[in-house]
């Protein structure tokens, strides 16, 4: 019985968890439909976030390439005064770049809505 209560008790914590991750994210960042996102992007820091040989094998024309597991050595690369347009392979990583970034003082944080795996527009590959 007792490993019954502490079985529930870890679930209730990581739900409790999912949920306050879930709306700091959303709080930082302003998840875009891929119109919304293909309207504003250009005049913007277009980041992919995905890993180098993830960005080699297709990424919207124009993309930066800084994943996120080399983001807090690289992140002053990105301009905190022009809007930050970000996108990953299914827009879980981004939401999370976002809430850092946020913390670092950028604010105009943008997320394309089901990251590149939804992309049908202009592709390259290295």
């Amino acid at each position: 019985m007792d490993f019954l209560y502490i079985t529930l008790g870890v679930v209730v914590a990581v739900l409790i968890f999912a949920a306050i991750s879930y709306f700091r994210i959303k709080k930082s960042v302003t998840t875009l439909t891929q119109e919304q996102f293909i309207e504003g992007y250009r005049k913007a820091q277009l980041i992919d976030v995905r890993e180098a040989k993830d960005f080699a094998n297709g990424h919207i024309l124009g993309a930066r390439n800084i994943p996120q597991t080399q983001l807090n050595q690289r992140y002053k690369e990105i301009r905190a005064d022009k809007p930050v347009y970000i996108y990953d392979q299914n827009g879980v990583r981004s939401g999370r770049v976002a809430l850092f970034l946020k913390k670092k003082g950028y604010d105009q944080l943008y997320q394309l809505q089901g990251g590149f795996k939804q992309w049908s527009g202009k592709v390259k590959i290295k």
